[in-house]
């Protein structure tokens, strides 16, 4: 079972066997990308984190800074922390930021006994749900 909250920033659909740290910097990570969040966007509070996912302090602590850390997001005096502006990585880097995920992702297919192209047409799908806005309206 599934339990998911909305909040005006993103979604997160918390998933029992994952831990909700992992679950929480992936929804924010999916949310900068898809463009959900934008460069210079304010990012929720620790205090707010906490609250709206109802989940410990500490852990929206620790998702907070992990995403500064990784430099998704930066603190600004006086401002509070927000979305960072995100360079375009080199081709290499963006490769090897995926490598776990799509370990998982080939564990997970060869369990349900997929072949390549039934896992290719799944990434096709998923892909085109969250096409980048820039992507979008320049086709």
């Amino acid at each position: 079972m599934c339990h998911s909250t909305d909040m005006t920033l993103f979604r997160l659909s918390l998933r029992p066997g994952e831990s909700i740290f992992d679950q929480l910097v992936f929804a924010a990570k999916k949310a900068f990308v898809s463009g959900e969040l934008e460069t210079g966007q304010a990012f929720p509070s620790v205090r707010t984190l906490a609250a709206e996912f109802k989940i410990h302090p500490n852990t929206a602590h620790k998702v907070v800074q992990h995403l500064i850390q990784e430099r998704w997001l930066e603190a600004r005096p006086g401002i509070g922390t927000v979305v960072a502006e995100i360079p375009e990585p080199r081709r290499g880097d963006r490769k090897r930021l995926l490598g776990r995920e799509v370990e998982q992702l080939v564990v997970e297919a060869q369990r349900l006994e997929l072949d390549i192209d039934e896992v290719i047409e799944a990434i096709e799908d998923q892909w085109a749900k969250l096409k980048m806005p820039e992507e979008v309206s320049r086709k």
